[in-house]
């Protein structure tokens, strides 16, 4: 049964992209834990547009966003966020479109995002025997630049995007510079809002890689997608070095108020 009582403050926002079969699955899951959920149809061509905009057209708390070409995960967000700015919302739960993130988990993230409504509230991932031990030794990499470029502010994992942001700090830090627009948004989007004093909480969150039968699909290319978190380090770490008096003074404010 889906979720009938709408937040003001806090939606889900999903970015979506030729997301193959799951992503009807995954929308009935988020909106039987939420209201309202929002998908963002990233240029999609395998006809997922079409069966989303159906789905909504039967559910007041779905809405589908659909964009005429691909953008990028981030440009995506960045689209949505904009349109739940503009209606008054404060916080938005970003999860992918293909099953591999928690659904049951979004009242516990919500919950947490209303106590602490300053914070980012972020899962850490637990994975299972499903996932690819080249992708989760790698992440370990960017995890480690990741906190040193906010001087371990606490980043529990820098690239898992089942996360809630306070939209207009995110919003802001998306308008400011022409990056974060594909594969590189979750990484430096937690790094810009530690830099900008969000808090990051951390909370565990599984994670589910389903095989190409199960209706699995991934977008994810080693090379390409690599070659864009290491140039996305490297303008971090510009960044870090351009900071760092500001955020020394910060960590040992920190340290002193505990």
């Amino acid at each position: 049964m889906p979720s009938s009582h709408a937040s003001s403050t806090h939606l889900v926002l999903i970015p979506s992209y030729n997301p193959g079969v799951k992503v009807e699955e995954t929308v009935r899951g988020a909106r039987e834990q939420w209201n309202p959920v929002w998908v963002v149809v990233d240029g999609s061509t395998d006809g997922s547009a079409e069966r989303l905009t159906q789905m909504a057209e039967a559910d007041a708390g779905l809405r589908v966003i659909v964009l005429p070409e691909n953008r990028g995960k981030g440009a995506a967000i960045l689209a949505g966020l904009e349109e739940a700015a503009r209606l008054g919302f404060t916080h938005a739960l970003t999860m992918d479109s293909d099953g591999q993130h928690p659904a049951a988990l979004i009242p516990r993230f919500m919950e947490s995002s209303r106590a602490a409504p300053d914070a980012m509230i972020l899962g850490r991932p637990r994975f299972d025997a499903s996932a690819p031990q080249l992708r989760v030794q790698g992440r370990r990499i960017s995890n480690g630049w990741a906190n040193l470029e906010t001087l371990w502010m606490g980043i529990g994992d820098s690239l898992y995007g089942f996360r809630v942001y306070p939209i207009a700090p995110l919003a802001a830090v998306m308008r400011s510079q022409p990056f974060m627009r594909r594969f590189d948004f979750d990484p430096e989007a937690v790094v810009r809002l530690c830099w900008r004093g969000v808090r990051p909480i951390n909370l565990d969150a599984p994670v589910r890689y389903f095989t190409a039968e199960e209706g699995g699909v991934s977008h994810f290319q080693y090379g390409r997608d690599n070659l864009l978190l290491t140039w996305m380090h490297l303008r971090l770490l510009a960044g870090f070095v351009l900071r760092l008096p500001l955020l020394v003074c910060r960590r040992l404010m920190g340290l002193a108020s505990r």
